[in-house]
């Protein structure tokens, strides 16, 4: 069978481009091996933010929130698979092997595209700690797709965002809940700020901490693990619980897609590409956690699937890429774009930073929220904008405001001059502004 374009993966990257292409005319073939939705929707994502909802309302059933979690999967799979029907793009569950230019296996049969596009998502990245492959040790997907009951203790290896997103949901659940992060802090990737503040209120809610801790091994069976660590001074140390969860980071999931010779070039597994999703092979594209270097965001695979059909229509890409907000789900919510001020300073800016905090908020008040802030980094002559972080509630709603107004080079002055309704949390986006 022949096609214009065929994509490999069916996550938000995947079906983002199969619909584009799709719309534009182009006959379409969609490979899945698994869900269509991928990980974001199937065991990532969308199931995490569910079960966060519904441990932060209360609801301690077990039953009750893998039903919540199950019934808005379904749902939001159903709609995908609804658009790809409408979009007449043609569906083909397996695992697809591209086997030369333009060639595709799966199922036994052959397929041609004119462009194929790789959305492969990624996997949990196990590191190869002597035990991590033991029963009862658990990555993000073991818990996001298991029914079982939850472990009344934990140990999470990893402290980023998914590491801390799960001990937040664990806390609430009633589990003890330890944190090991190898790095001097958690969220390393974040401003130092933020960090601190989450690790604060983590700590509220009873979650153990260590950073500077080197995993050197764990045993054990389900309902009795051990890890043994070294922490920041240097001496070895134990800690106990019912369950291991590994969240050390995600890798490009590429093993078995390209049959022997006909890879593209490669980095640690990934597939290098340059700015616009092109390999160093005509007519293979990549987009999302597959390409090598990439931010590994569901919104950004899908900006990339937009601008790469664009390219392939020949038509102009219609996402900047250049300004991407990254947000966290935690309580209160966090939402970063742009630098950082310890970002601007170091790339030779001088910089004028203006805060407003949650305890002056009324819906903040109202609401009961935890401390946090808004805080906006401006150039110091211009006051335009460069960056901003938000630790407060709705802050991954309120970021898009402030993505724009880095994408238009906005000043603080224009955020100031425009009325932000009262009493909402967004009026500390125009406190901050004032305050510059």
């Amino acid at each position: 069978m022949a096609f214009d374009v065929a994509i490999i993966g069916g996550g938000p990257g995947g079906y983002t481009a199969a619909a584009e292409a799709a719309g534009r005319g182009l006959s379409t073939v969609l490979f899945e091996a698994g869900k269509l939705g991928g990980t974001c929707l199937n065991r990532g994502c969308i199931p995490t933010k569910a079960l966060l909802h519904e441990a932060e309302a209360g609801v301690t059933d077990a039953q009750a929130m893998i039903g919540k979690r199950d019934a808005t999967v379904t749902a939001l799979r159903a709609g995908v698979e609804k658009l790809m029907k409408a979009r007449k793009v043609t569906v083909v569950n397996g695992f697809a092997q591209i086997t030369g230019p333009g060639a595709i296996a799966c199922n036994g049969e052959a397929f041609e595209a004119r462009d194929i596009v790789v959305a492969t998502g990624s996997a949990p990245s196990v590191p190869p700690i002597p035990g991590a492959d033991l029963p009862g040790v658990y990555t993000s997907n073991d818990l996001l797709e298991d029914d079982s009951p939850l472990p009344r203790s934990i140990i999470i290896v990893g402290g980023g965002v998914i590491g801390m997103e799960l001990a937040l949901f664990f806390a609430l659940e009633g589990s003890q809940v330890h944190v090991l992060e190898a790095m001097e802090r958690i969220l390393p990737p974040l401003d130092h700020e933020i960090a601190q503040r989450v690790a604060m209120h983590a700590k509220k809610r009873g979650i153990a901490i260590e950073a500077s801790a080197k995993v050197t091994g764990i045993s054990g069976e389900p309902g009795s693990m051990t890890i043994a660590y070294t922490n920041k001074k240097g001496a070895a140390c134990e800690v106990c619980a019912e369950g291991v969860l590994i969240a050390t980071g995600r890798r490009a999931n590429t093993a078995g897609l390209f049959a022997e010779g006909t890879a593209p070039e490669m980095e640690r597994g990934a597939i290098v590409a340059d700015e616009a999703g092109r390999t160093d092979i005509g007519h293979l594209w990549v987009i999302g956690d597959a390409r090598a270097r990439n931010v590994q965001l569901a919104h950004v695979a899908e900006a990339q699937a937009r601008n790469v059909i664009a390219s392939i229509a020949g038509a102009e890409p219609p996402v900047d890429e250049s300004v991407i907000p990254s947000c966290v789900y935690l309580s209160p919510e966090v939402a970063t774009v742009g630098m950082t001020e310890d970002e601007a300073k170091a790339a030779g800016r001088e910089v004028v930073c203006g805060k407003a905090l949650t305890g002056a908020n009324g819906k903040c008040l109202i609401e009961g929220s935890e401390s946090g802030y808004a805080k906006l980094v401006c150039d110091a002559q211009t006051h335009v904008l460069l960056g901003a972080q938000l630790v407060c509630p709705r802050a991954t709603d309120m970021i898009a405001e402030l993505a724009l107004a880095i994408r238009l080079g906005a000043t603080a002055e224009q955020l100031a001059a425009t009325i932000h309704p009262h009493p909402t949390i967004s009026e500390m986006v125009g406190e901050a502004a004032r305050a510059i």
